[in-house]
């Protein structure tokens, strides 16, 4: 795209960079490394308390994954009809209203990004300490912030390289864990078929409120959706990166906790936040946590890319439509969209330094289920209003499947009003700023009719 040298924005509805670059294998690499965090290797401590059987915990993952595949199913869709990077900012403005777009946008472009980096970031400083002991926690979650940004800003294809290597060596690592737990490591008498009592504890409350935190530990399947406009033939290759980066990481997070049970006794998993350090602990001795905290180090530092990756794009699209956000979609020779790179860079920055990141998230879980909920449902509210729009893809299995993903996210969304409602309701107050600021300039927001396809 020719913005790097006029720093002029697209049209709303042109698709942001016409000249594509990234594989369909760099945006599965984007989708796995978006996926696949430290909630895999933290969360069985707390399911297997209430839920101490090794299929129903499996079952538990695999649901997850399935509800996860039903929302790539929609996002799909939308995405090869308005084929422009930003996700749900281009989505809800499309089938709802641009106002409802540029709200899902502000939360992302601000905060819905920067936080989880820094939280990614912190992460990665504390099992940073496996490897460099003597290394401290906060140099090396700025550190690996600012050195992904700089690889970012060098442009799309360094960046493409850097994610594709970055996440095939998380992958292979965790294979390689994973086969070292079945192999090396000695059988717990845990049993993975079913048995009479599963029942109960699949239509129990915890498994119900376990489901919540796993699919938090699926959030990030719709990756590619924020950066449609730089994948090549997006219509057919986005929707396919999506789906088989959510397989990958269904396979991996059913055999991730397989290895966990196989390898380590439930009682001394129960109620634990560090179940990879045990498992590995059985699996490698003394080592164990040495390994295992290295593994996650290094898996770490392709969420931290993927995010400083996808996160500024929305920013980016905001500012090829609202002419005051305009500096944010000037890109680099390389393709970069440098200003909106360094604004994601500094607001994770600060968030490290004053730890208000921890508290952010907390408010924005919200927020992010009431996006993908109305994304979602827009898939459906288009196929009745706008029957004839062109659909390269259509989600499969429909209506079933996004009506899975809503039942889903809409009880995810119950659960935290019941349990957090002073945060639920601050993540609301986030949402309402964003239509505040909105009302602000809408005057100079460009009105992007629904039925315009996203191609040039």
């Amino acid at each position: 795209m020719a913005a790097s040298e006029t720093g002029s924005p697209a049209r709303p509805g042109a698709r942001a960079g016409s000249g594509s670059t990234v594989s369909v294998l760099v945006a599965v690499a984007i989708v796995v490394a978006d996926m696949v965090g430290v909630g895999v290797f933290t969360s069985l401590g707390f399911q297997v308390k209430d839920i101490p059987s090794g299929f129903s915990i499996l079952l538990l993952w695999t649901v997850g994954g399935i509800v996860a595949l039903c929302g790539v199913f929609s996002y799909g869709e939308l995405g090869a009809m308005f084929p422009r990077s930003s996700g749900e900012y281009n989505f809800l403005g499309r089938a709802y209203h641009p106002a409802f777009g540029f709200v899902a946008g502000w939360v992302s472009a601000t905060v819905g990004f920067a936080a989880p980096v820094a939280l990614a970031a912190m992460a990665f400083g504390e099992y940073g300490k496996s490897v460099l002991p003597n290394a401290p926690p906060m140099a090396l979650a700025i550190g690996v912030v600012w050195l992904v940004s700089l690889v970012q800003l060098t442009g799309v294809r360094h960046s493409s390289t850097f994610q594709l290597i970055s996440t095939i060596l998380k992958v292979v690592l965790i294979m390689a864990f994973l086969a070292s737990g079945f192999v090396i490591g000695s059988a717990q008498p845990v049993s993975f078929a079913p048995s009479a009592s599963d029942f109960t504890h699949i239509v129990s409350a915890p498994f119900a409120i376990s489901l919540v935190f796993v699919m938090y530990s699926f959030s990030g399947w719709n990756a590619a959706t924020y950066i449609i406009g730089e994948v090549r033939l997006p219509e057919r290759n986005v929707p396919r990166a999506m789906l088989i980066g959510t397989l990958i990481v269904l396979v991996l997070y059913v055999a991730l906790n397989a290895v966990f049970l196989y390898t380590a006794p439930i009682d001394k998993l129960a109620g634990q936040l560090d179940v990879a350090r045990i498992s590995g602990s059985y699996i490698f001795g003394e080592l164990g946590g040495r390994i295992v905290g290295a593994m996650i180090c290094f898996g770490l530092i392709s969420s931290i890319s993927a995010m400083m990756w996808i996160g500024p794009r929305v920013m980016m699209t905001m500012g090829e439509d609202i002419p005051v956000l305009r500096p944010f979609a000037r890109r680099s020779t390389g393709g970069a969209p440098a200003y909106a790179i360094l604004f994601q860079l500094t607001v994770a920055s600060l968030m490290l330094f004053t730890r208000s990141f921890e508290a952010v998230l907390e408010f924005i879980q919200f927020s992010l289920l009431f996006c993908s909920f109305f994304t979602v449902l827009g898939v459906i509210k288009l196929r009745i209003t706008h029957p004839d729009l062109p659909r390269p893809y259509r989600a499969w299995g429909y209506p079933i499947t996004p009506v899975v993903f809503l039942l889903v996210t809409g009880f995810m969304m119950y659960y935290l009003l019941k349990e957090q409602p002073l945060r639920s309701f601050l993540g609301l107050l986030i949402m309402f700023s964003g239509l505040l600021i909105y009302a602000v300039f809408r005057k100079r927001v460009d009105q992007v009719p629904v039925a315009a396809t996203g191609r040039e």
